[in-house]
């Protein structure tokens, strides 16, 4: 049955209309108050309270700056890496395959609105904050059955399950509300770790106390400058303060406390009155340093090294250690991401194990950036005698060499065996003294 005709033969709408805005949703710790349905939809998808009081969901996470920037870094190195498609032609040999459907669809247009940096872009956001990102599999009606695209869906409305004879399904609802159930041949999906197989978890999950931490001191942070970035004191009085005397005071406080031109100025007390000091000063309450420690936290969730966010100050070094820490993003948070991504296109849209096409990332775009790297690994190759200079040219997107030379190997230094000097193929014996 065609997708087109499945999507059709679904319930009828669900109601979508405004949430009324006392509705409240209660929890252990409290109620939480939902005036919208965008509101309510978090909450009933991903968010939950936390001991903080904040509710946390992917969305909600975004506004934490280290959240915001781990899934910028881990989004981004998908995005920009080129993503190859190749032939085996035999055991050794291999060609470019680019021109093929599944080249042009993953290079090029993977559909009608997005490029294909956008494309990954999104879905590994949505791997990195949900656990799993999904994609509609639209294929041609017409002569060999291939696919022409891929939808990107929402992985808040996306429930995978695992039926009993192991197949896989996944319900998604639309955003008119229809539901529909999709076999595991019209998804490409992406999963981070799994417990059950087949459904990834996300680690805002697992990290909700420490991202709604975050989130509630950039609350109390915003809420403590607004106020003019003072603590709260009391006010003493020897006496008793008239009505009329505590309206004026609570007035010249009020404009005491707005900053603007009146940051910096003393406050001038009446009537013998003398302030007291309620409660810690943020310098005692280590605010500051809770929020490095909350941003480190969030680091190690993401697997994305903290000098990468930002956070330099627990970094003594500056050369090797810094280094050190990159090349270990590189090697177990951004090369497990690759390899999830080449795996799940093996799988979901080449399909058959024996097909000879494949997709493999290239990671020399890693020191793309760093020209005395690349040049440093160039030479290197061509020194050994493993890659000739048209292949160099063309990592760097050049033409081969106009003399036709370029495809020649040099031959390693030091190579043993081999042709010896003249002077060493002599079969007299050695002169005696």
């Amino acid at each position: 049955m065609a997708f087109w005709d499945r999507w059709g033969r679904q319930s009828a709408p669900v109601d979508s209309g405004r949430v009324e805005p006392r509705m409240a949703a209660q929890s252990i710790g409290g109620g939480v108050l939902i005036t919208t349905a965008q509101e309510l939809e978090d909450y009933l998808h991903s968010g939950s309270v936390t001991a903080s009081g904040a509710m946390v969901s992917a969305d909600t996470a975004m506004r934490v700056a280290a959240v915001f920037a781990c899934t910028r870094i881990r989004a981004g190195v998908v995005a920009t890496m080129p993503l190859d498609v190749k032939r085996r032609v035999n055991a050794r040999t291999r060609e470019d395959a680019s021109d093929t459907p599944l080249g042009v669809l993953l290079r090029r247009r993977p559909n009608r609105w997005q490029t294909s940096s956008q494309f990954r872009r999104q879905l590994q956001a949505h791997h990195v904050l949900r656990g799993n990102g999904y994609a509609m599999k639209i294929t041609s009606l017409f002569g060999e059955k291939a696919v022409t695209e891929l939808i990107p869906m929402n992985p808040d409305r996306t429930r995978p399950r695992q039926n009993n004879d192991l197949t896989i399904e996944y319900e998604y609802t639309t955003r008119d509300g229809r539901r529909i159930v999709l076999p595991q041949s019209d998804v490409f999906h992406i999963a981070s770790l799994t417990l059950d197989g087949y459904t990834g978890v996300t680690p805002i999950t697992y990290a909700r106390e420490t991202i709604g931490l975050s989130l509630s001191m950039e609350q109390h942070g915003a809420s403590v400058f607004k106020n003019g970035a003072r603590v709260g004191t009391a006010l003493k009085h020897p006496g008793k303060l008239g009505i009329e005397g505590l309206e004026n005071l609570k007035a010249s406080l009020d404009e005491y406390r707005a900053g603007g031109e009146n940051e910096g100025k003393s406050l001038i007390l009446e009537e013998g009155m003398e302030p007291v000091k309620l409660s810690m000063s943020m310098e005692d309450a280590q605010w500051l340093d809770a929020r490095k420690m909350s941003r480190t936290d969030i680091a190690m969730f993401m697997g994305v090294p903290p000098h990468m966010i930002g956070d330099t100050e627990k970094n003594t070094s500056w050369g090797t250690g810094i280094e050190s820490q990159t090349q270990g993003f590189l090697t177990f948070t951004a090369e497990d991401d690759l390899t999830t991504w080449e795996d799940a296109i093996g799988r979901d849209l080449i399909g058959d194990p024996r097909s000879p096409l494949y997709a493999r990332f290239n990671r020399a775009a890693l020191v793309r950036a760093d020209i005395k790297n690349r040049t440093a690994a160039y030479q290197s190759a061509l020194q050994w005698g493993w890659m000739n200079p048209d292949e160099v040219r063309a990592l760097e997107d050049m033409n081969p060499r106009e003399d036709g030379r370029g495809g020649e190997y040099y031959d390693p230094p030091n190579t043993a065996g081999g042709d010896k000097p003249e002077k060493e193929q002599s079969d007299e014996p050695p002169a005696t003294a």
